[in-house]
């Protein structure tokens, strides 16, 4: 039953997740760069910290954990998360060119299954006596890749959508359609955003121990990480600010209501993942399997709801019922990759 719990908890924090792009496009006559700064700042600064909070006991603070002791492991943290916001840039571009369904379907996807595999190999390379590949049993890899066909399921249906659909549809469902430009994105934002679960794994144990409740155990790591991706997307937003001249966004007073509370809304529900995710691997204890798997869950039905936000939002409009039945059999496929390390333990 625990397990259930853990994986229910784990599934309603990927749903906010998949939802967090739907505020967004409330957001009004702001430049990409100006919106995906400001969301930034609620989802990888603001509510990190405030969950982070939860980890630590009265008679404590957060500082206490910023010790000389810790510093290898927070600057590895720092630094998978600065190299996971490459992948939360060009994870907002996949989306511009692929839309919500197949642009998260592909970049999460390759997250899912390499920030399974690297979080213990890289910690296999510096602490090799520490046995961390031992994670990473017959039945975790198996799931990976379960999780892998189900991604490529549905990659298979973006590409009979892309080659179905005129010009003109494209554009209705989804304004920069562009699909050999989003594909070669989303596999980069893949790739880098595999950095998230690593950077976990490097400052799991920066918490008080058995002084911290198990489910916020990990909470402390999620705000290092996202700080790191925080100072890469802020650079880049900064920086596209001043080649376009956007610095004006900013200044538009009668808008700030408006937007400020769809990117606070959009940065909530998408920090939502990584705090059920937390609260979710409580209830996974005592399945091993499962702990190491459960990022990939995570990334898995981030997919599939993502895709049924995209039906919702009609990017699928115009698509042929075969089309439709092969995204189906995708997201059927990574549904049932979230049970398979249990299934095969």
């Amino acid at each position: 039953m625990e397990i259930l719990i853990g994986l229910l908890i784990i599934a309603v924090g990927s749903f906010c997740q998949s939802s967090s792009y739907v505020p967004i496009k409330m957001v009004r006559e702001w430049s990409w760069e100006s919106f995906w700064l400001t969301q930034g700042l609620f989802a990888w600064l603001v509510f990190p910290f405030l969950g982070a909070l939860l980890a630590v006991p009265e008679g404590h603070s957060l500082g206490e954990l910023l010790t000389a002791e810790n510093s290898f492991a927070i600057g590895m943290t720092v630094l998978f998360g600065a190299l996971w916001g490459v992948g939360g840039l060009t994870f907002g571009l996949s989306m511009r060119y692929l839309g919500v369904a197949l642009g998260q379907s592909i970049s999460l996807g390759t997250c899912a299954g390499l920030g399974t595999i690297l979080g213990p190999v890289m910690l296999h390379l510096v602490a090799p006596e520490a046995g961390h590949l031992e994670k990473l049993t017959l039945s975790v890899l198996m799931g990976v890749v379960a999780t892998l066909i189900g991604i490529a399921i549905i990659g298979v249906a973006g590409g009979m959508k892309a080659a179905a659909l005129s010009e003109e549809e494209k554009q209705q469902a989804v304004k920069d359609f562009n699909f050999p430009k989003g594909i070669l994105i989303a596999l980069l934002a893949g790739v880098m955003s595999g950095c998230f679960n690593v950077g976990l794994e490097f400052g799991k144990e920066l918490n008080f121990g058995e002084l911290t409740d198990p489910m916020y155990a990990t909470l402390p790591a999620t705000l290092l990480v996202t700080l790191g991706g925080f100072a890469t997307n802020a650079a880049y937003c900064l920086f596209q600010n001043a080649k376009n001249r956007t610095w004006s966004d900013y200044g538009k007073v009668r808008l700030w209501v408006n937007n400020l509370f769809f990117c606070a809304l959009a940065g909530g529900l998408w920090y939502s993942q990584f705090f059920g995710l937390s609260l979710g691997k409580g209830f996974l204890t005592s399945s091993p399997q499962l702990m190491t798997f459960s990022f990939c869950i995570l990334m898995a039905l981030n997919v599939t709801f993502s895709n049924l936000w995209g039906i919702l939002l009609k990017e699928w409009k115009g698509c042929s019922k075969r089309t439709i039945a092969v995204l189906v059999v995708g997201i059927v496929v990574l549904i049932f990759s979230t049970f398979v390390p249990e299934l095969l333990k």
